[in-house]
């Protein structure tokens, strides 16, 4: 079995920037190399660790897109990405080159949507079990028999390996893909996606196990309780 790791660059890069934050990695030239030794140390990590038969690493490109088009608030309350990651994103992109590992960029999508791509790619072509390090939640609706969230833990404490049966235990759910459903019901403050008004997630997770899906849910509005005037806020 072939084992694929996808590398989700910029989650990495700031998980590395904020773990030296209050005793960051300065050189001989004053540069802060906080990112860089981070994302190093993690990309060495998992090489020698996991041994990997194939590593890509995707990054965000420049600009906006498609989800920009389609809602303007689109991550829209985040903070301008600090000057030392911006110092360091090229730094790190020659690092590795000099791996030989590839680059995986394509302008107006996300790295999360060219992981996603792959990951569905290599299920569908078999053989190959697929790991997606990122911390980041959304990914779990990818997760598959052969495709797993590699996920960083809290503080530095090594990474869990969010499987479909760790997934469904985790968010209380029946199908991997409900996570989309999940989240379109409770919103996610990371991204700026505001969800229900007034619905968190336990009434979401509540609403998914009872119907199964967003469009279940607004195709039998009327069967839903007036409690709380839940089916007001929907």
């Amino acid at each position: 079995m072939e084992r694929l790791f996808l590398l989700d660059a910029y989650a990495i890069i700031y998980r590395a920037y904020y773990a030296f934050f209050k005793n960051p990695r300065i050189n001989s030239k004053g540069q802060n190399t906080s990112a860089i030794l981070g994302f190093v140390n993690t990309l060495e990590e998992i090489i020698a660790k996991e041994k990997p038969t194939h590593l890509g690493v995707a990054f965000d490109p420049a600009g906006g897109t498609f989800r920009h088009e389609l809602y303007k608030e689109y991550k829209a309350q985040r903070e301008e990405t600090p000057e030392t990651i911006k110092e360091s994103v090229p730094i790190i992109k020659e690092i590795i080159k000099a791996y030989n590992i590839p680059i995986l960029e394509v302008a107006g999508f996300e790295a999360d949507d060219v992981i996603g791509t792959l990951s569905k790619k290599a299920d569908e072509k078999g053989g190959i079990e697929t790991y997606m390090l990122t911390p980041d939640k959304d990914y779990c609706q990818l997760v598959s028999d052969t495709s797993f969230v590699y996920r960083p833990r809290y503080g530095d404490t090594g990474y869990e390996i969010m499987t479909p049966q760790v997934v469904r235990e985790k968010y209380e759910i029946t199908d991997t893909c409900q996570i989309i459903d999940l989240l379109g019901l409770m919103g996610d403050s990371s991204d700026n996606i505001p969800g229900v008004a007034g619905i968190g997630e336990k009434t979401a997770t509540d609403l998914i196990s009872r119907f199964g899906s967003l469009d279940e849910i607004y195709e039998k509005l009327e069967e839903l309780d007036i409690r709380d005037n839940l089916k007001q806020k929907l």
